[in-house]
């Protein structure tokens, strides 16, 4: 869908419709090796501080599409920051007190979220609990994993947060920490196309209709032959997972972690609020909604800080934001951004050819 959509801006009008055709697939098969080209070569002509916003798009795109994989059929989970807590918490003390590798202990973390997923999401889905329960629990199981977090604080370190053992001088393969950003940029990059692969396997599978079924009819689809819990849970368990992978790879990069920095309603809210304004029903929408975000963080980080210096504290002022703007978004642009120029940008052309 992505290439879809730069394709659809570059495409001239004011051409014959079969010179408009070959230019097209032309373009279709040009443009995803130029973003590849550019992807490739941008640690080593980006400087250090727009390389660092670089691979946090990269990071909090792969959960942005995560979270859309169930999203997109009504499964909303407020939920996802607990997911993002296990990938990072469980990775971080394997290789604290148990001296694991992250490249054990990050399947280690996506296996643990797998089976938290399955343990809430079982029973919901086997006594249709679906809606804003399912999201209420989801919600729940967030505050659950944060409060235990924090309760864990010998092991933890509480709500003060919790810093991986560094090996050496900061550089191992082994310990899957590097002292260069560019080397992770290409961690990092290889898990966002991972994700964005999986949603296209999964948007092109049965599972897809069985899914868009179930989202619309539940009995209907499990009179037509459809196992309603099944389908249901491999998706979210997907998404658990894909989560999870994406909190391990944050606490890699930063080197620290805090059950307030990836968990808890706010980091939820967040995640939700960053799909719906990139596109929920598009490949490329979740990473939209990452570059968005992301610069909006930073601008409400530096406003937040100069009103401080002022002696204006207006501490979750930024998830108060959210909040209002992902009301605004559901009532005015449902389908999120990129959504929404796709369906105009299809709908001049079919006035064009007309």
């Amino acid at each position: 869908m992505g290439i879809r959509f730069c394709v659809c801006l570059l495409y001239r009008h004011d051409v014959h419709p079969a010179a408009g055709f070959v230019g097209e697939e032309m373009m279709t098969r040009t443009i995803p090796f130029i973003i590849g080209f550019l992807l490739v070569v941008a640690p080593f002509i980006t400087p250090q501080y727009p390389l660092h916003l670089l691979i946090m798009i990269l990071i909090w795109s792969l959960v942005y599409t995560a979270w859309s994989l169930m999203g997109r059929f009504g499964l909303v989970s407020l939920g996802h920051g607990a997911f993002m807590s296990i990938g990072a918490y469980v990775t971080a003390l394997l290789w604290n007190y148990s001296g694991i590798s992250p490249w054990i202990g990050i399947p280690a973390a996506m296996i643990t979220a797998a089976i938290m997923a399955f343990l809430v999401a079982y029973p919901c889905f086997q006594f249709k609990i679906v809606g804003h329960y399912f999201a209420l629990v989801t919600l729940a199981l967030s505050e659950v994993v944060k409060l235990v977090i924090i309760a864990s604080r010998d092991h933890t370190g509480g709500s003060l947060g919790f810093t991986p053992n560094r090996e050496g001088d900061g550089t191992s393969f082994y310990a899957l920490q590097f002292a260069d950003k560019e080397t992770f940029y290409f961690v990092v990059l290889g898990a966002w196309v991972l994700g964005l692969v999986i949603w296209r396997l999964v948007d092109k599978s049965m599972m897809r209709y069985a899914l868009d079924s179930i989202s619309e009819d539940e009995d209907a689809s499990a009179a037509a032959g459809i196992h309603v819990t099944g389908s249901k849970l491999k998706i979210t368990m997907l998404s658990a997972v894909l989560t999870a992978l994406g909190g391990a790879l944050y606490c890699q990069y930063q080197m620290f972690i805090g059950p307030e920095v990836i968990g808890g309603i706010g980091i939820s809210l967040q995640i939700v609020f960053a799909v719906v304004v990139g596109g929920l029903y598009t490949m490329m929408g979740p990473t939209i909604g990452a570059i968005i975000t992301l610069l909006m963080t930073e601008i409400f980080r530096n406003w937040i800080t100069s009103l401080r210096t002022e002696g204006i504290d207006l501490a979750g002022l930024d998830t108060s934001i959210y909040g209002l703007m992902l009301i605004l978004f559901i009532i005015f642009l449902p389908k999120g951004v990129l959504g929404e120029l796709i369906d105009r940008l299809a709908g001049g052309r079919q006035k064009d050819t007309s």
